[in-house]
């Protein structure tokens, strides 16, 4: 079990930060990380296997996932649609270990919800079906906002009953919380289909938070996953307004908390192991 981190806390100021992988990395690597997980949206020049191995090995970081963002809105994916799909399979492909994360991008409304649900999930066995020929293992990330097609526990049933067995799940625990469910429990109900988490925070009004001062139990759902013999990663996500200002502090900062509050956890799992 390891800990990586996101590149969304930059994606909050893309104009900022968009193609600039190289800083992020050297940021987080400073940071103690051991991994990156960029979405598609970041890459920029670094859309060859050799760019972006440039960019991760200096800093001792390995690629923990690529990240696919699509909004899969009819029966099949669209000509653009599947050509950046093909090519996100490829550069995962060249990364050893590394997952391909599929996650949609919010409509405006829920409406018409089961039929568009079928519909990205028909899309996403397209996706996924291609990329276990290629050899790349795959993972879906639901998210929140109000137009989310996966974002309550009877979606969450509806998305790991509709994809294929060889898919993950990963669940982002802001997201989770965000969605009324308790995360903890939603974890162990699928641990078995979990590959890959995402962690962030949430306030008690509802406001994301910085890891670590918020309401969601990360740090207990950590200790839960190293106690199952997790293996995969933890990714923190921190979406919180001190992220957006300054996405290179907060991560940081985030090192320090993987090293103060997660790293025990796993170091006292595998003692016990």
């Amino acid at each position: 079990m390891r800990t990586g981190c996101q590149t969304y806390s930059w994606q909050m100021s893309m104009p900022a930060y968009q193609g600039r992988i190289d800083h992020i990395s050297e940021v987080v690597g400073r940071a103690g990380f051991a991994g990156l997980e960029t979405e598609i949206a970041m890459l920029g020049r670094f859309t060859t296997a050799e760019s972006l191995r440039g960019a991760l090995e200096p800093n001792h970081l390995e690629l923990a996932a690529l990240t696919l963002v699509e909004d899969w809105t009819g029966e099949q994916e669209t000509p653009s649609q599947r050509a950046a799909a093909d090519a996100a399979i490829a550069l995962t492909q060249s990364f050893d270990g590394a997952l391909l994360a599929l996650c949609q991008m919010p409509g405006a409304d829920r409406q018409d919800l089961r039929e568009r649900q079928k519909r990205l999930l028909s899309c996403v066995r397209d996706v996924t079906g291609r990329a276990q020929d290629a050899g790349v293992r795959t993972t879906f990330h639901p998210n929140s906002p109000e137009g989310s097609l996966f974002r309550t526990a009877q979606d969450y049933e509806v998305l790991l009953d509709g994809l294929p067995a060889s898919v993950g799940f990963t669940p982002d625990l802001g997201h989770v919380a965000r969605g009324g469910m308790d995360v903890l429990a939603l974890v162990k109900q699928y641990r078995e289909r979990v590959n890959h988490v995402h962690a962030k925070d949430m306030g008690p009004e509802g406001r994301w938070a910085l890891i670590g001062t918020g309401v969601v139990p990360v740090a207990e759902v950590a200790a839960f996953l190293q106690s199952t013999g997790y293996q995969g990663w933890f990714v923190l996500e921190d979406e919180s307004d001190q992220a957006q200002a300054d996405p290179d502090a907060v991560a940081a900062q985030l090192g320090r908390y993987s090293a103060e509050v997660l790293q025990p956890l796993y170091d006292k799992g595998a003692t016990h192991g």
